[in-house]
């Protein structure tokens, strides 16, 4: 599995060390209001990350906890999914997702680790695009999103809200 570095992060693939920094994130109702409306039990959180587990072991890649390289601290998650999500249109693309800590917001972390991501996925995959879907609402990720190369290209509903579908052409390095 592949470890990403960047100039002040290190990206590891998620892994069962990181659960007790995954139930503060997700337990943090200003992170999951954009992307689940509230903030998730302990429970949840284990069976999410059995799923990104077993996602890398699938599908060889899947999500990276984001720690600060020189103090260690946990920052969020970036990563590439196929997570088959039961929505119109369906994606038929790999998918980037992102999430950040609050207290981490705003310092270009998000931006370092996504790049840092698509860069990866734009030398190993084949795929000609990647997508993302962005509560409307979530300003922030929208202009992230734009800024590394995403545009909207649809809208649909996903559990009952409605996000926008976002994609990105895949970028050749030559």
């Amino acid at each position: 599995m592949t470890v990403l570095t960047t100039d002040r992060l290190t990206l590891t693939p998620v892994a069962v060390s990181d659960m007790n920094d995954l139930v503060a994130l997700w337990a943090d109702a200003d992170f999951t209001r954009h992307i689940m409306g509230r903030g998730l039990s302990e429970e949840e959180v284990w069976f999410r990350l059995l799923r990104d587990l077993g996602h890398w072991q699938a599908k060889g890649y899947g999500n990276w906890s984001i720690r600060e390289t020189v103090a260690g601290a946990y920052v969020g998650s970036v990563g590439v999914l196929d997570y088959r999500r039961d929505m119109v249109p369906p994606f038929d693309a790999p998918e980037l997702g992102w999430g950040v800590a609050p207290a981490f917001q705003g310092q270009g972390l998000a931006q370092e680790a996504l790049q840092a991501a698509l860069a990866w996925t734009d030398a190993y995959r084949l795929e000609p695009r990647t997508v993302c879907m962005i509560s409307p609402d979530n300003t922030p990720s929208v202009t992230l999103a734009e800024r590394v190369g995403y545009r909207p290209y649809a809208e649909a509903d996903y559990k009952g809200s409605t996000v926008t579908l976002y994609e990105r052409p895949r970028t050749v390095a030559g």
